[in-house]
């Protein structure tokens, strides 16, 4: 930690890693399948990105940890000369299993079928470790259950035990492999909405010990009234030396609610995913740029936002873009959306520095809960 807000549990930090430093609060785009999607790696380099994030699932079935690892791992086959996480996979493969019924859950592992060709495949805490290490991931992410929001406590309960079980075994692979000490490994945090195995979660992960952590299922259909209560419920139980991820959660107003509690990262595709569909972030609050109001507007999208896009492109022509779904449009909304972020984590981290992250963060919850 670098800095501890005076009125709040927000803090700024530094992590440490084989790629580089990372300034924390900070927001990781998701590059799913080895790119931020509509964006090259000059591109991530001039809007300040300092970390990406790679799916485990995605890349496994296609191009292949084999190909990957044969160019050089995951920073040379993209080009990325910064740090990379990767999630385990587990979300995907549990999405399969649990909304689709493509497999089932055992002690061992995950079963499941791919959604491309079909072909039987298994999931386990060791080979999902593995793959991470050797794809050259910077942080990895342990294989948890990934359970639905509308689960009874009492599969909650089963899943959390089968969490900390796979956590131990992710753990004994990772120390078996990581000899040069060079990576990091996450442990994640599961309960659901319910505070005794939230806590237990937590509490017993933290008992295992893991260089940093992450609070998952936060983002699977849980409301807005729920989501502050649960993360702090998990978020006391941490040490406050290690680095504490939020996974999935990423709308503005979600972000800085987090990081009052202490939350140290976040990763999302609502800057990415909403820019393709002409939702765009701005300093006054949210714009959905293919309304009829914009047509013949001359404005940039964000008169205080510097971004490549802002400096060079009305409102009407990115109208027109998205509209006609040119992928130009998709490129210039998604480097004017990750420009947003960047600016509001730049922000974060000074005004924790600064003493006044409070109302910057009222400011924020104000403004996008009401747009």
């Amino acid at each position: 930690m670098t800095a501890q807000d005076t009125t709040t549990s927000a803090r700024t930090g530094t992590i440490q890693t084989r790629h580089g430093a990372i300034q924390t609060p900070c927001f990781l785009p998701d590059a799913t399948r080895a790119t931020v999607k509509h964006l090259s790696p000059v591109d991530l380099h001039d809007l300040g990105l300092q970390i990406v994030l790679g799916n485990l699932y995605h890349l496994w079935l296609r191009p292949g940890v084999e190909i990957i690892e044969t160019m050089g791992g995951l920073h040379e086959f993209m080009q990325w000369d910064k740090p990379i996480l990767t999630d385990s996979g587990g979300y995907q493969v549990f999405s399969l299993l649990h909304s689709k019924g493509l497999g089932k859950i055992t002690e061992e592992g995950a079963y499941f079928t791919s959604h491309i060709d079909g072909k039987k495949l298994m999931l386990t805490p060791e080979s999902s470790v593995d793959m991470q290490y050797r794809m050259g991931s910077d942080m990895i992410l342990m294989l948890d259950e990934s359970a639905p929001s509308i689960s009874s406590q009492e599969y909650i309960h089963g899943s959390v035990s089968r969490t900390l079980s796979w956590g131990k075994r992710s753990k004994a692979e990772f120390e078996k492999i990581n000899t040069k000490n060079d990576r990091m490994l996450f442990g994640i945090v599961q309960g659901g909405i319910f505070k005794d195995e939230l806590i237990r979660s937590a509490s017993e992960t933290v008992a295992i010990g893991y260089d940093a952590y992450a609070l998952g299922g936060v983002a699977v259909g849980i409301t807005e009234e729920k989501l502050h209560d649960v993360m702090g419920y998990s978020i006391d139980q941490l040490p406050t030396d290690k680095p504490r991820y939020l996974l999935g959660v990423g709308y503005p107003n979600n972000i800085v609610r987090a990081v009052e509690l202490g939350v140290d990262m976040f990763d999302c595709v609502v800057p990415t995913r909403n820019a393709r569909h002409g939702s765009l972030f701005t300093s006054q609050g949210s714009m959905t740029i293919t309304n009829a109001q914009y047509k013949t507007d001359s404005k940039p999208i964000d008169e205080q936002c510097d971004c490549y896009t802002c400096k060079n492109f009305s409102r009407a022509y990115i109208r027109h873009l998205i509209s006609v779904k040119e992928p130009l449009g998709f490129r210039l909304t998604t480097i004017h959306n990750l420009s947003y972020y960047m600016w509001l984590m730049r922000t974060i981290r000074k005004r924790i520095n600064s003493g006044t992250f409070e109302p910057f963060k009222n400011d924020i919850v104000e403004m996008y809960e009401k747009s």
